[in-house]
């Protein structure tokens, strides 16, 4: 099965926990504090294997959790950094954020590597914080909780040729032709459900691999048939074949297929009508094909589009196209997938983008009066203190004075005694 869309989900490790001890040891009066800092959890690592082709992996694992790092222990032992967590992914693999949208990697080439959730800091042991005022401090942190989040991958196939058209012009008959794949062909609509690929080798010696996508029909971009689907994987090929039925052996006119598919294009991604394309007028071997030629090329009024009458089935033209494919490739430059804003052509010119800080808290009430304390800051000192310790329950509560969280819970009308929620976690407000 093709599988080349999938939610996941990810989870750095969580970092290691510190630790409370002290130095106890035979003649060494007042050893001092002595307790370990925790180890870093693992990053979520995806890679690229060029031996891998579709995310079918993918559709039974979907949970990624990379392991914790160790807890510091006793004689200011740090513990263990833990191993980050590597998942294989095809070449062409993009990864996007699935709350914002942002496209967090676009990795293409065998070995390329992205962190997707970055595991958490070590918490420190008690030794970080011994000060003169206080040398001997029973204060540690827990380890910071890992970067999780879900993502989706989209699989968008390395083709440097893609072939379009209506079901059942030729396309895969081409591929076959042209190449050593074996695609499925038959006489009707939508033989071809998923993409094939083939390596194309012209007489001179060039290669180029060839992409033969699922028949389009009028309303892909909106999802109509398959082309929507499997629009994506056009995006990344330098030059589009487009093949038409010169036969018009379904009765469709070549040159209103001509226009349906390029508008089909433009309406998926605007930026397809930069890619280069040739017209494959197909079918040559039947009657009435030279006629419809005849007629197209005296509709079709751009005299810059490359339009070669070919035969799939016969051969006839084949050599002449490959040809041409090879020239066109070879002067056309790789389109960027996504186009980067900050990117300028203008030497010596800086671009400074600021992006949005998010709050270090905000505050709500709760249907029956209750306020409730978020936010992505105040919740990591949550969960990185020990309250199992009157120190670090203290230093948090300095730590949330220093925030400002005090002075906005009595803005808001917090009085002695008011609940304050902190996750599923509650406090009682005290002047």
């Amino acid at each position: 099965m093709f599988v080349d869309q999938v939610k996941v989900y990810v989870k750095g490790g969580d970092g290691g926990n510190g630790m409370v001890a002290f130095r106890r040891e035979k003649y060494v009066p007042k050893g001092g504090p002595a307790g370990g800092d925790g180890g870093k959890g693992g990053d979520v690592i995806f890679e690229v294997d060029e031996g891998l082709r579709t995310l079918m992996d993918f559709r039974y694992k979907k949970h990624f959790k990379a392991p914790k790092g160790e807890n510091g222990m006793s004689k200011n032992q740090h513990g263990k950094n833990a191993e980050p967590l590597v998942v294989k992914v095809p070449p062409g693999t993009v990864v996007i954020d699935d709350d914002t949208k942002e496209v967090i990697a676009d990795l293409t080439e065998h070995g390329q590597r992205s962190v997707i959730a970055k595991g958490g800091r070590g918490g420190r042991g008690n030794t970080r914080f011994a000060s003169p005022t206080n040398p001997a401090p029973e204060i540690c942190e827990k380890g910071e909780p890992g970067e999780e989040r879900y993502v989706t991958l989209e699989l968008k196939l390395l083709a440097d040729v893609g072939l379009v058209g209506f079901p059942s012009v030729g396309k895969s008959t081409l591929l076959s032709v042209v190449s050593s794949a074996k695609p499925k062909i038959a006489a009707y609509h939508f033989t071809t459900i998923v993409p094939n690929l083939g390596v194309v080798e012209t007489e001179d010696g060039r290669s180029f691999v060839m992409a033969d996508l699922p028949g389009l029909i009028e309303g892909a971009h909106q999802g109509v048939g398959l082309g929507h689907q499997f629009l994506r994987h056009i995006e990344r090929t330098r030059v589009i074949v487009h093949v038409i039925d010169m036969s018009a052996m379904e009765g469709r006119d070549p040159y209103e297929d001509y226009l349906t598919i390029n508008e089909e294009l433009k309406q998926y991604n605007l930026r397809l009508t930069e890619r280069p394309q040739i017209v494959v007028a197909n079918k040559m071997d039947m009657p009435n094909a030279a006629e419809n030629l005849s007629q197209f090329k005296r509709k079709l009024q751009d005299k810059n589009v490359s339009i070669f009458p070919i035969s799939a089935v016969t051969r006839q033209g084949i050599r002449e196209l490959l040809f041409a494919i090879a020239d066109l490739l070879e002067k056309t430059p790789e389109f960027p997938l996504y186009f980067d804003e900050t990117e300028t052509s203008a030497p010596n010119r800086v671009v400074y983008t600021l992006k949005d800080e998010k709050p270090s808290f905000t505050i709500s009430r709760d249907s029956d009066g209750a306020f409730i304390l978020s936010g992505e800051k105040v919740e990591k000192l949550f969960k990185m203190t020990d309250f199992s310790r009157d120190e670090s329950v203290r230093r948090f509560a300095r730590q949330l004075r220093k925030m400002g969280v005090d002075d906005a819970l009595r803005e808001r009308g917090a009085k002695d005694g008011d609940t304050v929620r902190l996750l599923e976690f509650e406090f009682e407000f005290i002047e």
